[in-house]
């Protein structure tokens, strides 16, 4: 065991150990009481199940608790499909798909605040604009018509009013008030990014992109949205897309294509460095390439990593989540830059995304 885990450990009164996990990690049974410098980790939990969980995992000592959010708030049942959360000054929304509802906690130290869920319909990921929050919500998943964007009122956790857009808004994030939207298209398929001006809360452009647009960030004024493609099983298939975007005229600059049956996911930047996966494979290029690179930075299947389902790149860290079998609990596991591995940890069902909580 980590001796400053332990001397950590020692330290924190009112904490004992009752079993060890697989990764030979003290269970640790009653609040941290402070959450910050760690990282939140977002378990989804089974569909139907209500088995939604928070994960804790520090900077420093490496400490880890699982359901860090039901040993803080005993009597709260966190909720059924945990799809993201959101910092907002000091608290955090969690938001529930199945459960139709966002979880309002403190975001250091996880007590519970409220719960919400009044207009909202199968919500999906939240974002912050102009002092309010904007959730996407796919609405009855059969239906394209009613997908919408939820405003929220931050002070009474209402919903003020609802943006109407095309099927499938996903990824949802910010940038000088406009709010940028993926839509990966629910049960079917997009290829296009809105953008929504949280002045007036309207649409006030489509940016067409690749074929399921799953993951995007912002740096220096330019929207960079990876787009998966479709898969083979659809008798469709399309390739995937890196496209970049100038905020200014919200304008293409430049799309790169990815090779046939490549599907890559989950991108992220981190120090003027492009990140993203492809199956177990993690794959780097610098925000300046002007070609993909053809071999990846490391591949997770020495951990048993069929394909990654959440990933992160923080602090010089690059954050892996595997769902496993979709059923038992996940794992995660941390590496450095240059993939060797640091750390593994037992988390609850399905990772569904990590939360840095600096």
């Amino acid at each position: 065991m980590n001796f400053k885990k332990l001397l950590l450990l020692a330290l924190t009164a009112g904490l004992f150990f009752t079993s060890c996990s697989d990764d030979d990690d003290a269970i640790i049974n009653l609040p941290l009481g402070d959450y910050e410098n760690g990282v939140l980790i977002l378990n989804q939990g089974n569909f139907g199940g209500g088995n939604s969980s928070i994960s804790y995992l520090s900077d420093d000592f490496g400490v880890f608790q699982n359901n860090a959010f039901a040993v803080v708030n005993p009597t709260v049942t966190l909720g059924d499909t945990g799809q993201d959360i959101g910092f907002y000054q000091d608290k955090a929304f969690v938001v529930l798909n199945l459960s139709n509802s966002i979880q309002v906690i403190n975001r250091y130290t996880l007590e519970h605040i409220t719960t919400f869920s009044t207009g909202l319909n199968n919500p999906r990921y939240i974002a912050f604009a102009n002092g309010k929050g904007y959730v996407t919500n796919w609405g009855d998943g059969g239906n394209e018509e009613d997908d919408y964007i939820a405003v929220l009122n931050l002070t009474n956790y209402t919903i003020s009013t609802t943006i109407p857009v095309t099927e499938g808004p996903e990824r949802i994030i910010e940038k000088n008030g406009n709010l940028y939207v993926a839509h990966q298209g629910g049960f079917g398929y997009g290829e296009t990014v809105s953008v929504i001006s949280s002045a007036s809360n309207t649409v006030t452009a489509a940016i067409p992109v690749g074929d399921v647009p799953n993951s995007l960030f912002i740096e220096n004024n330019t929207l960079y949205v990876l787009a998966g493609g479709k898969p083979s099983w659809t008798n469709d298939e399309t390739i995937g897309t890196l496209t970049k975007i100038n905020l200014t005229n919200n304008t293409v600059i430049s799309t790169f294509d990815f090779e046939d049956a490549e599907h890559p996911s989950n991108l992220v930047e981190e120090s003027g460095q492009l990140y993203y996966t492809i199956d177990s494979a993690v794959y780097k290029a610098s925000l300046t390439a002007t070609s993909l690179p053809s071999t990846p930075l490391f591949s997770t299947t020495a951990q048993g990593v069929y394909g990654v389902y959440s990933f992160a790149v923080e602090n010089n860290k690059i954050y892996v989540g595997d769902a496993v079998d979709y059923n038992s609990n996940g794992k995660v596991y941390v590496y450095s830059l240059t993939g060797d591995l640091l750390q593994q940890e037992t988390v609850g069902v399905i990772p569904a995304g990590f939360y840095f909580n600096d």
